[in-house]
């Protein structure tokens, strides 16, 4: 039987982890991130995968620094090491020591999208689909030699809770479709077309900011793109408000970008874009207040929402 060390970290790498634990083959060691301070009142908390684990008595290893603590890692000596979402770069003595090497599942179509916000960045970017890559690692992030690969169309209400959860699930089936062949050698890596590569880096929390001067349909790919993490925001008289959800509006209106012009029988309000169509807000957080529907913050007043403010000013 192959032996498999599993390194992943959050919700995106379990049911990776639980379609090897599955397979035919061992599951020897999982690595996965330290434990850390999580909510408001900074609860130390396992990670995802590290609860997985456990509920099959997995042994866990949870290096600082992976870079210099890896020994615990090669005294397992797997055949094979397989990453996902794990949140540390490999050393070489990691990536050299397994006989089948080090893979990794990722969530786009690489060179496309290299990086850690893949999800987020394919969204936002309005594309119609991505996928899953495995691939082996390499020194460069994201950059290793491609074994496998399987798009997931993205649809128009998607965003990156349920892409997450298609991508992580293909993930799942692709590993087990592709390892096989891998301990068989009956797969040709192909290289990444360098000129081709783009980036996805981490979100930043200026890129939550909506620019109320882009177009509508952009604003609403940011707003699913960053949904439900870490959500979009803009300000409405001065406070910050959260948008959750948005629908496109392809109607025309006069009036500034960002500017409130219309309520829909106090269900959603409707805000000017810089292509003078707009966006229906459906769901928001005003500041100091949990998420909520628009219709449920007008219930009883719905001055609350006033007619002629400029959101973002």
């Amino acid at each position: 039987m192959k032996k498999v060390v599993f390194m992943g970290t959050p919700d995106f790498s379990v049911p990776v982890l639980e379609s090897l634990v599955q397979s035919e083959y061992e599951v020897v060691l999982v690595v996965t991130q330290p434990d850390r301070p999580k909510g408001r009142k900074r609860v130390i908390t396992p990670s995802p995968v590290k609860v997985e684990a456990e509920k099959h008595n997995i042994p866990v290893f949870q290096p600082e620094k992976l870079r210099n603590d890896y020994e615990e890692i090669l005294s397992y000596n797997p055949d094979l090491i397989v990453t996902a979402a794990y949140g540390q770069i490999l050393p070489n003595a990691l990536l050299e020591a397994p006989e089948f090497g080090c893979i990794n599942v990722h969530a786009s179509l690489l060179p496309e999208l290299r990086g850690g916000a893949p999800i987020h960045y394919a969204i936002i970017q309005g594309k119609k689909e991505t996928g899953i890559t495995i691939m082996y690692m390499a020194e460069k992030l994201d950059a290793g030699d491609i074994l496998t690969q399987v798009s997931v169309p993205i649809e128009e209400d998607d965003n990156v809770g349920t892409m997450h959860d298609k991508l992580s699930e293909a993930g799942s089936s692709l590993l087990l479709e592709t390892l096989p062949k891998l301990f068989a050698k009956q797969l040709e890596p192909i290289k990444q077309d360098e000129a081709k590569a783009t980036f996805a880096a981490n979100i930043k929390r200026e890129q939550e900011k909506i620019d109320w001067t882009k177009d509508n349909q952009a604003i609403y790919n940011q707003i699913r793109g960053l949904h439900p993490w870490p959500v979009a925001f803009t300000t409405y008289e001065g406070s910050v408000m959260k948008i959750w959800w948005g629908e496109v509006d392809s109607t025309t209106y006069q009036g500034k970008p960002g500017e409130i012009v219309k309520k829909l029988e106090d269900e959603a309000f409707v805000v000017v874009c810089g292509n003078q169509q707009g966006l229906k807000i459906t769901e928001i957080q005003p500041a100091g207040k949990k998420r909520m529907q628009v219709k449920d913050y007008l219930l009883g007043s719905s001055d609350r929402i006033k007619l002629g403010v400029i959101m973002g000013e």
